[in-house]
């Protein structure tokens, strides 16, 4: 995934986010509506968000060091997994109390132009914000559907942005009916209602998040066409005459590990073995430019030893099997 394509996404989403935010929390100061209020937090706690994923985009770009030998690619996953806890704690909860609170004590909506009119702005500024989200991800989703996508995506700020605009899009529209029928019926209780929706939104989105961020945090293996062009570009048919056994890792968005035991034949010479692998590392990091770190270790392939089966305690869990193809 391009981390540029991302950045600027993550750009657009934050200058959207800090003017709305502004915008929201003069809305409530004039109005008392707490569709506003918790939109405007929900506004902050977006533009927070992508601060952080900007933090977490650099800190990821440094460079390896003896106590973190294979570099820092996953502080990406971190940084996205702390978005997935703010949206969840600032923006959801608070927006569920704020709601839970104009129920029990509702108030009508004061000089109703200001809110109904940063609505309507809020909107046209996240629609320009989730369109910039949605062309940079085009460039990259191919031929997936938008749940495909954001389910198998490496890189975690364009699901992020995407799914953030959308929630921030749905929140507002949601902000625009309870005001609405707030003034249309003269009960602040809609209002109330209306918060309480965004909030559950804001909750779901983020436990969507966590639960992605989450499988990239505990290391994914690559994605089954990578799979297949590195197994094609290991063998050659001469030295290397199979692979019996495999494992690849995501070590950040933009690198990736491959371990594999392959099997050359058993009167090869050292030399010949060494250049085979040689050969082999530079036809994978061709097939697979991410593929940073690769570990080749030779073996003797016996069909005795292969119909035994994959030996559990090869890694941790039992065997590893092929990523779900989901």
């Amino acid at each position: 995934m391009s981390a540029s394509g991302g950045t600027r996404a993550i750009v657009a989403a934050l200058g959207a986010n800090l003017a709305i935010a502004v915008s929201k929390f003069v809305a409530f100061a004039f109005s008392g509506s707490s569709s506003m209020l918790a939109e405007g937090v929900h506004s902050l706690a977006d533009s927070g968000n992508q601060a952080l994923l900007l933090i977490g985009g650099k800190k990821a770009q440094r460079e390896a060091t003896p106590q973190h030998p294979f570099g820092y690619g996953r502080e990406r996953y971190i940084y996205a997994f702390l978005v997935s806890i703010v949206l969840f704690s600032v923006g959801g909860m608070f927006a569920i109390y704020e709601g839970y609170e104009k129920i029990k004590h509702p108030h009508e909506i004061e000089h109703w132009y200001w809110p109904v009119g940063v609505l309507i702005f809020a909107i046209i500024a996240e629609s320009f914000s989730f369109r910039t989200a949605i062309k940079e991800s085009n460039e990259l989703r191919g031929k997936l559907s938008w749940s495909q996508f954001i389910r198998r995506a490496k890189a975690p700020e364009l699901p992020v942005v995407l799914l953030e605009d959308f929630g921030a899009l749905i929140g507002l529209i949601l902000a625009l009916g309870g005001v609405g029928i707030a003034l249309l019926t003269g009960d602040g209780i809609w209002d109330g209602i209306g918060t309480v929706c965004i909030g559950v939104l804001l909750v779901l989105i983020a436990l969507v998040l966590a639960a992605e961020t989450k499988s990239l945090l505990l290391g994914e293996a690559a994605g089954l066409e990578d799979i297949e062009k590195i197994e094609a570009a290991i063998v050659d048919g001469d030295t290397v005459t199979g692979i019996i056994h495999m494992r690849t890792l995501h070590l950040g968005p933009e690198e990736l590990l491959v371990a594999a035991k392959i099997a050359v034949r058993h009167d090869d010479t050292a030399t010949e073995v060494a250049t085979a692998i040689n050969a082999a590392e530079a036809r994978i990091r061709e097939a697979v430019p991410i593929a940073r770190v690769i570990y080749l270790e030779p073996d003797i392939y016996s069909a005795t030893e292969a119909a035994k089966g994959a030996d559990p305690d090869a890694a941790p869990g039992g065997p590893a099997q092929p990523p779900a193809d989901h």
